[in-house]
């Protein structure tokens, strides 16, 4: 089984490679970010053309996830318990989307960027995260067996050797010692982040700025990542980041990260 996670940044505007790519690798779940699309407009037609089944969540052209599968989609949950809200009126944002696929909770997650650090959207980060981290580790305790993944974009490079200079993102978010405390806390409540430990080169990138040459130049972030249980942590036997989607007509400025599970 194969799944994979994609910030595709407008999926009307890459639906022909969103194809492309499931044709290409063979993915069995895809989880999609940053669909910038409502529900009724979501294109789903050329993706049920291929045997998957589509589930989406989205409000406008902000934000928006979204999950393909052809092996069966079970048990959809819009947004996780205790997830913060945003906005005027306060509102929970189209961040977060479950699943259960080919008996794989998969979970869509398009983390809150924070903006900057003294912006109000970086504690309504901090608060999501934590507050995800709270409804993780419960799913784990009630079932230490679960075979749950956390995949997505999570807008945080847990590790300097995460950006293409460390330096340039001093006093920026992502790199904040608070949001990589955020993140660790997953591993503290017994998940394993899985890209990591198959793909442990440095400086290895999932997404590249459109501005100033940054993909030419190679200067990038990692912050595509997985969160897996031990029990599907232990069935990942590779994980694949697929570079060349940056590359050619219209990409995203992300990449798709692949897992390859064992049955």
């Amino acid at each position: 089984m194969r799944v994979a996670t994609w910030n595709i940044n407008s999926i009307r505007a890459r639906t022909d490679r969103a194809v492309a790519f499931l044709e290409r690798t063979g993915v069995d779940v895809l989880a999609l970010q940053e669909t910038k699309v409502k529900d009724a407009a979501f294109p789903r037609e050329p993706f049920e053309a291929l045997g998957y089944e589509v589930v989406t969540h989205g409000f406008s052209q902000w934000n928006g996830v979204a999950i393909l599968s052809r092996v069966g989609v079970q048990d959809v949950e819009v947004g996780f318990p205790g997830m913060p809200t945003w906005g005027e009126p306060a509102a929970a944002e189209a961040r977060a989307l479950g699943a259960t696929c080919g008996g794989v909770r998969v979970w869509s997650l398009y983390v809150p960027n924070g903006r900057e650090i003294d912006d109000p959207h970086y504690a309504y980060k901090l608060a999501w995260l934590g507050a995800l981290r709270d409804a993780a580790a419960g799913w784990l305790e009630a079932d230490p067996q679960a075979q749950t993944a956390l995949v997505g974009d999570w807008n945080i490079a847990p590790l300097d050797t995460d950006v293409w200079d460390v330096d340039f993102f001093a006093g920026r978010t992502h790199v904040t010692p608070a949001e990589r405390e955020a993140f660790a806390a997953f591993a503290h409540a017994g998940w394993t982040e899985v890209s990591r430990e198959h793909v442990p080169a440095e400086h290895t990138y999932t997404y590249w700025d459109y501005q100033q040459l940054r993909f030419p130049k190679n200067q990038g972030m990692r912050i595509d990542l997985t969160y897996a249980t031990p029990a599907l942590a232990a069935r990942v036997q590779g994980v694949t980041i697929e570079r060349q989607e940056r590359k050619g007509k219209q990409p995203s400025d992300h990449v798709p990260v692949v897992l390859d599970l064992a049955d």
